[in-house]
């Protein structure tokens, strides 16, 4: 057999036509077929990049598609429904934590009517590409020339272990008047925002820009350092910054705890810019917004991670490069555990008379330097202990719904203010574009939502030492866990798309920091009272301050002091 090898990889020359979109799942289930797959939890749905393998053994998927024999007759196919112009493919091995099983060469062939193949060749000999060398570094190979068809195939030669692939392809649609499928597809453009991937440099230049075009209702500043010196940059959004004014909330945006997962930085980037351009537009909605809410949005808590995931780019680093701070802990469950704590006071029968059911105390010694705690979480928890925030949430990626706390899992132990965390949950699904669109079942495997976009952590992946649990626990804050899409690092060419899914659900989240009751409390002679407790009928959570802020469902009051 005649043929040459082919390989070409690296970022700089990444196609210009961007994926076609196997791991976002902009390509369906039903686009994808196989010459035979090993088991059903390793079908074609399960080829997808980075998809990641069930740790369940009741769970049945798998970490990529396997074939059922080791021959070389065997190939996955992508119908794009158009005319496409291909450009490339990047291939992964199945993610397993045992095994070692990936592709490291192959044929990739062509068709319009999935009947007739062309293995693409240079008019001499077919090119046989290289694969991987691992099972979980991608790998990109590019053509030499695009070729314009509507299905493609991969052709599996050599492998190691078991015959398994994930992958995605490169192309761009062949612009077609007449295609409905693209009609559908199509992104209406609304907002003027910059819908680019932002280095280090790059936004700090932007969130730098957007204060200085609106000086008068932003503030930037840094809430510290990170490991390796970074700063960890903050926007604050309000008529007044810079100071708490009685009455009005203060709420929050986090994103980037985990470096890889650069969609929320992007779309928190994109929310400043609008914020400050639809508030000097005269925009009534966002002026009431700002005017009434101390606004603070933290794009980057790791920078450091982003570093490492951005050099890469958005499709060739791993499922975790960067997801750890500079010296290995991940930011987002790296809090002091409270839940044991307040659990065990709980059940000796010391809540609230003995131990508090609110503003749970870190024990001494735990944020000790022994490195237990990374310099990232130390300056979350200082600058969460010096803003009385009401409502926040911080912005995920690797799936595409809401958790609210708590996030430990103990048996049979739920939330005080569970309706209340169901309504807020909901209140972001619902008016997000596609986070409902559960048909499909989620990124990783089956619907965990039950259709409603909103799922408890605990019932669904529970750790330890959580934000959002601290959160709850330590401060009068409401936090939840918004994950907005099963690419953790979007191509660059998606990013107005997901800003147009998230821009409603966005604005109607931060709303939500307004309903319930807000005033001061004061004593007979009409002075404000420091350190008053304020309680919800039927809810063993009260909050503690000289200003009542309570998102509540309904009131039934009583204070305390």
């Amino acid at each position: 057999l005649d043929y040459r090898l082919f390989f070409f990889s690296g970022l700089h020359c990444l196609s210009v036509c961007p994926p076609l979109g196997m791991e976002s799942h902009r390509i369906e289930n039903d686009q994808l077929l196989t010459s035979s797959v090993y088991q059903h939890r390793y079908g074609s749905h399960r080829a997808r990049l980075n998809i990641q393998a069930s740790g369940d053994e009741d769970d049945m998927n798998g970490g990529a598609w396997c074939a059922n024999s080791e021959e070389k007759v065997h190939w996955i196919e992508l119908d794009a429904r158009t005319l496409t112009e291909f450009t490339g493919v990047i291939t992964q091995g199945r993610d397993d934590p045992l095994e070692s099983d990936y592709v490291s060469s192959y044929y990739v062939a062509f068709s319009n009517d999935s009947r007739e193949w062309t293995v693409l060749d240079d008019g001499y000999a077919e090119w046989l590409f290289f694969g991987n060398s691992d099972k979980n570094t991608p790998v990109l190979s590019q053509f030499m020339e695009p070729v314009v068809a509507r299905y493609i195939r991969i052709l599996p030669q050599s492998w190691n272990g078991t015959m398994c692939m994930r992958m995605e392809v490169l192309g761009c649609p062949v612009p077609d008047p007449l295609s409905q499928y693209q009609s559908q597809n199509e992104v209406t453009h609304r907002d003027d925002l910059d819908y680019t991937h932002h280095n280090y440099l790059d936004m700090e230049k932007l969130m730098k820009s957007i204060s200085d075009k609106c000086p008068n209702i932003t503030r930037f500043y840094s809430l510290g350092k990170s490991f390796k010196g970074l700063e960890i940059y903050a926007m604050e959004i309000t008529d007044n910054p810079g100071m708490h004014e009685t009455g009005e909330p203060e709420f929050k945006y986090t994103a980037g705890y985990h470096g890889n997962e650069a969609l929320g930085r992007e779309i928190l980037l994109m929310l400043m810019q609008y914020l400050c351009r639809e508030y000097k537009d005269g925009n009534p909605r966002v002026r009431h917004l700002v005017d009434e809410t101390r606004i603070h949005l933290v794009p980057s808590v790791n920078p450091d991670g982003h570093m490492k995931a951005f050099e890469k780019g958005s499709e060739l680093g791993s499922w975790t490069l960067g997801h750890w701070t500079e010296d290995g802990h991940d930011i987002f469950q790296n809090f002091p555990d409270l839940n044991n704590i307040f659990w065990d006071a709980e059940d000796k029968g010391m809540v609230p008379k003995l131990i508090p059911n609110h503003h749970v105390p870190i024990p001494e010694g735990i944020l000790s330097s022994n490195g237990s705690v990374a310099v990232e979480t130390l300056a979350l928890i200082s600058w969460m202990e010096s803003h009385p925030f009401v409502l926040g949430a911080n912005l995920q990626g690797g799936e595409r719904l809401v958790t609210y706390p708590f996030d430990m899992r103990q048996e049979i132990r739920g939330i005080e203010d569970q309706s209340l965390f169901r309504w807020l949950a909901i209140s972001y699904a619902s008016t997000h574009r596609t986070m409902t669109q559960t048909f499909q079942g989620g990124c990783q495997a089956d619907d965990p939502t039950g259709g409603l976009g909103i799922v408890n952590r605990a019932k669904w992946k529970p750790i330890p030492g959580s934000m959002n649990d601290f959160s709850y626990l330590h401060t009068n804050c409401f936090e939840l866990s918004i994950f907005l899409g099963c690419d953790k690092f979007p191509h660059q060419s998606e990013l107005l798309m997901e800003w147009e899914h998230n821009r409603e659900a966005l604005l109607t989240f931060m709303a939500q920091v307004h309903r319930g009751i807000k005033g001061v409390v004061r004593d007979k002679e009409g002075n404000p009272i420091s350190n008053a407790t304020v309680s919800v009928e039927g809810v063993n959570h009260d909050v503690r301050t000289g200003e009542i802020f309570s998102v509540v469902l309904k009131i039934a009051l009583f204070l305390g002091y």
